[in-house]
């Protein structure tokens, strides 16, 4: 693993995130976990999707970087509040306790970084594919 793809909380920590976004390779990267917000990096397959899930106890902001992807944010798959095809450059805010998924709708790696207040994996964490993350018992889904 470089030491750029790495948790490096709590400690101080700058980087190019745009870079460590572009160069993540797995499904999710955990780069920095602190104490009141975690930051990961995604690259979501073609054809792949990040999963539906609900976080009921932290609110989450994603910026793409790369490729394009479906955005669904509601309070149920039936009940959307938001159901756009966005690219690179944009970002999406998800409340505390909004359903949501992302779905690559592209023929290239969808590339994003998601910041959660508060913390959503365990420090370190580092998924190679969606079903890792569904695996991985310290993963509530």
């Amino acid at each position: 693993m470089s030491d750029l793809l790495k948790d490096h909380g709590p400690n101080p920590y700058v980087l190019n995130i745009e870079k460590a976004t572009l160069e993540n390779e797995n499904f999710r990267d955990t780069l920095w976990t602190g104490k009141y917000l975690q930051m990961t990096v995604m690259s979501i397959p073609a054809g792949g999707e990040i999963g539906a899930e609900v976080h009921d106890d932290h609110d989450q902001f994603l910026r793409f970087e790369g490729g394009k992807a479906r955005v669904q944010i509601g309070e149920s798959p039936d009940n959307l509040e938001i159901d756009q095809i966005i690219e690179d450059d944009w970002a999406a805010f998800v409340p505390a306790g909004k359903w949501h998924n992302f779905v690559n709708e592209s023929d290239e790696p969808f590339k994003v970084y998601s910041i959660y207040a508060a913390p959503d994996h365990v420090a370190g964490t580092v998924h190679k594919t969606l079903e890792d993350a569904k695996n991985d018992p310290n993963e509530q889904h």
